[in-house]
This record gives structure tokens, C-alpha cells and sequence, in this order.
């Protein structure tokens, strides 16, 4: 199975993936962690990134998915390609040679996970702090959702209370290991 948290910049997509997955290593099943790729992209990103920094982030992306994708039971995703499509479709506008393969990816996803914004982005050395960049981000995400007519599972704004809970609901898991009963 492979879940994938998506929205703009400074959500806390981060978080909830390392949440979801001790809750599902709770729940017995081997689990890993596909890592935010842009952190690690050796060119411009935010505002100033370029076309080459976008196709980086995307392919880099499909290509570590695709390298845990057989090894585990659950494969949790700190973004999808539908929201590194966002960034580049705010950089450089819509790439019609690319959607046949974004479309083709997003059904490799058994969970879309939309986080909404709560609060404005802080730096952390990497996040561009604007909230109108954050915002536009978010507003693309949602464009794009509907544009591809997908499903997700939209976490409730406000609180961050019981994000992980829905999830695993979504998921038709359990929220904590079933008790055993070692008393017949």
C-alpha cells in the first residue's frame, strides 16, 4: 500500500509521515518513508526555482518510490507527484508532455492525503516563508486535484487533532494494536 500526504510547504506533511508510520509500525506492518526530495535537489527551489529543479523533484520522486515500493507493506510518501507538479506549474505553467505520466502515477497511490494550511510556513533553512507563495501553492494542489478528478482523503482544518486517526480509518486500520487476550 502506498500513501502519499500531499499539499503546499509548511503543513506538516513531515510530521505526520513519521506519526502515520510508528502508528502503522504499532499495527505490526513493515513500513518506510519516502523523504520530501526537494531538500536534497542541487538547484533552485521555492520562488526561484527553475524548470531543471522541477524535473529533478518529479522524476527524483517516482524514482525512490519506485525503489521501496516492492520491500515493504506500507509505503508512506512526504508529498506525490500532483503537488511537485504544482511547483512547477506555478514556475513555468502547465506541461502537457508531462501530464500523461503525472496521470499515470497518481493511480499508483492507494491513498491521497490533503493536508490543509493551518499556519504560515516557518523558515527551517529550506521553506520559503511567504504566505502568498504557500497559499498559491495550496490553491494549484486543489486546481490540479479536481482538474485530474481525484480522490482524497481531505484532513479538517483547525486543529491537528486526530489527523493520524483518519488516516488509519481511511486506511480501514485500526488506531491502536488489538489486544490480546492471553487468558482463554
Amino acid at each position: 500500500m502506498k500513501i502519499a500526504f500531499i499539499g503546499t510547504h509548511g503543513v506538516g506533511k513531515t510530521t505526520l509521515c513519521f506519526e502515520l508510520a510508528a502508528a502503522l509500525k504499532r499495527l505490526d506492518l513493515s513500513v518506510d518513508l519516502v523523504k520530501e526530495v526537494a531538500r536534497g535537489c542541487p538547484l533552485p527551489i521555492n520562488r526561484e526555482t527553475t524548470m531543471d529543479a522541477q524535473n529533478w523533484i518529479l522524476h527524483t520522486q517516482v524514482a525512490r518510490e519506485i525503489e521501496l515500493d516492492a520491500g515493504f507493506d506500507v509505503i508512506v510518501c512526504d508529498r506525490a507527484v500532483l503537488d511537485n507538479y504544482a511547483y512547477m506549474v506555478h514556475a513555468e505553467g502547465r506541461r502537457p508532455e508531462l501530464e500523461p505520466l503525472i496521470r499515470h502515477w497518481l493511480n499508483s497511490y492507494d491513498l491521497l492525503v490533503k493536508v490543509p494550511v493551518i499556519t504560515a510556513p516557518s523558515f527551517d533553512g529550506t521553506r520559503d516563508t511567504s504566505v502568498d507563495f504557500q497559499l498559491g501553492i495550496d490553491q494549484l494542489i486543489d486546481q490540479l486535484l479536481a482538474d485530474f478528478s481525484l480522490d482524497c482523503l481531505q484532513l479538517p482544518g483547525g486543529t491537528r487533532d486526530g489527523w493520524v486517526g483518519k488516516v488509519l480509518e481511511a486506511m480501514d486500520l485500526p488506531g491502536e494494536p488489538p489486544q490480546l487476550d492471553l487468558f482463554d
